[in-house]
């Protein structure tokens, strides 16, 4: 007879650390070899048995522990979703998310179908790369790198942030670098669509939310009278949400900023466009020091990604942006036609450097313009009903284009809701109290953000009043979770 250490680890081992089991000590005429050997050896001592009757249903006891942790398919599959409201990036971010933790989820939608209308033209993702990677599975992981505009730089991408003097050509702020991902926003939608298409439900306009009394979920209703429950809902759909109306019924509407914006995208020749490469081969910006005119100039499409590369046709795309302080409510009003705006961008561009006016001047008179007032919403208290009814993205903190943040905060509300959801499907917190505690994170981090950004629209078109502290010029980072 020999005595032997029986040495639970794996998962066993952290199970049972906060009993302090190490270890048990038992005599045996033969070797153990597994837990589950246990119930094939002979018993020779009252310590075996005492130890199987204690193993066995321990081993129950934990299984049960592990199912709590990550939700059963058929838990899942029984339990009612989380309604998305929005298939934009920031809800089909979400979307990921909850897919990847097997929480059910339905997404509703109010465009006809994905190429209902423009989404934008391009967007820059920074600092949430790293939260972003956690909520995407490696397929889709790919196909977001594959919407860069120009895949071949973001492979040696510096994430270098140019602020020009718009007269001279000089760069007058180098903004801190971070790692960034410059992706078309429309081919980014496609690509996150991928793997929860068969959720969406498109031509979905939301017209109310009623919190449910009798079992403790929530009810969407649309336009076309339809309806959905679901265990909690959530206002994805941008920054005329609806779903904020609903909560903030006094207070939804959006502030106006005195600035407006006019843009186009144009497609140029290699030679055109060599010399806006040599100035960033992704973006700049700037502000002519005598005017206050701003311009922003970025890559939306290269000959590789427009499968016009060695073709008579090679061009690449570019999105070209002008803005200005409203200073005169008549004469700085966006003129109401897009022959009259592209007429004054060019305008405007008359007194920039020949490299940038050229480029303003090559402008079809045809061209498509996109025309923007610049809006922000700082995030408001609200009722979330129990915690069955919130905000993420643009519905719940709208803010300008002028720091390139809106859709990394976006996709961190993604993030922190998705581990609030998991705990609420887990049983770790009541709803209440997760969602209390992701409005919480969140109205404190987009307050900060929204002001950042509204001061960042105005610090734009204040060339002598830039400096290494304005909010156009701060590096774009975010706190790190320890």
């Amino acid at each position: 007879m020999r005595r032997v250490h029986l040495r639970i680890g794996g998962g066993y081992a952290r199970f049972l650390t906060g009993l302090n089991v190490r270890s048990t000590a038992i005599t045996t005429d033969s070797p153990i070899r597994s837990a589950e050997h246990l119930q094939h050896t002979p018993q020779k001592t009252t310590k075996l048995t005492q130890l199987k009757a204690f193993f066995v249903p321990l081993r129950h006891l934990y299984s049960r522990c592990v199912q709590r942790i990550a939700p059963s398919t058929t838990m899942a599959s029984s339990a009612k979703p989380v309604i998305i409201i929005g298939a934009g990036v920031v809800g089909l971010t979400l979307a990921h998310g909850l897919k990847k933790a097997n929480i059910p989820f339905e997404i509703y939608e109010r465009d006809a179908h994905i190429d209902a209308r423009p989404h934008g033209w391009a967007i820059t993702l920074h600092w949430v790369l790293p939260f972003l990677r956690q909520l995407l599975d490696e397929p889709t992981l790919a196909a977001v790198d594959d919407v860069q505009v120009d895949p071949e730089v973001g492979r040696n991408d510096k994430g270098n942030f140019l602020f020009l003097n718009l007269e001279t050509l000089e760069t007058k702020f180098r903004i801190p670098p971070n790692e960034r991902r410059r992706v078309n926003r429309e081919k980014l939608r496609k690509a996150l669509l991928q793997g929860v298409a068969e959720s969406v439900r498109w031509g979905k306009r939301l017209s109310d939310v009623q919190p449910l009394a009798d079992d403790d979920s929530v009810r969407a209703v649309f336009d076309d009278g339809t309806s959905a429950d679901g265990r909690m809902l959530v206002g994805a759909e941008g920054s005329n949400s609806r779903t904020r109306k609903f909560l903030v019924p006094d207070g939804y509407r959006n502030h106006p900023l005195p600035v407006r914006m006019v843009g186009a995208a144009i497609d140029i020749s290699p030679e055109e466009v060599k010399p806006l490469r040599e100035i960033d081969p992704l973006l700049f910006q700037g502000c002519h020091p005598q005017t206050g005119n701003f311009l922003w100039v970025s890559m939306l499409e290269t000959p590789e990604t427009n499968k016009s590369a060695g073709t008579a046709n090679e061009h690449y795309r570019i999105q070209v942006i002008t803005s200005w302080l409203v200073k005169d409510a008549s004469a700085d009003e966006v003129p109401p036609t897009d022959v009259a705006c592209v007429a004054e961008m060019k305008r405007r561009a008359a007194e920039f450097n020949p490299v940038l006016r050229n480029v303003v001047n090559s402008i079809p008179p045809s061209a498509a313009i996109l025309t923007i007032a610049p809006q922000d919403w700082p995030c408001q208290p609200w009722d979330n009903r129990g915690g069955r009814v919130t905000l993420v993205g643009d519905a719940a903190h709208a803010m300008t284009m002028y720091r390139g943040e809106a859709g990394n905060h976006g996709i961190l509300d993604a993030y922190h809701l998705y581990m609030a959801i998991r705990e609420i499907y887990t049983g770790e917190k009541t709803m209440q109290v997760a969602v209390d505690e992701y409005e919480a994170e969140m109205t404190e981090r987009s307050a900060a953000a929204v002001l950042l950004s509204r001061q960042a629209c105005l610090d734009a078109h204040d060339f002598h009043g830039l400096n290494e502290n304005s909010a156009v010029l701060k590096k774009r980072a975010i706190r790190m979770p320890s």
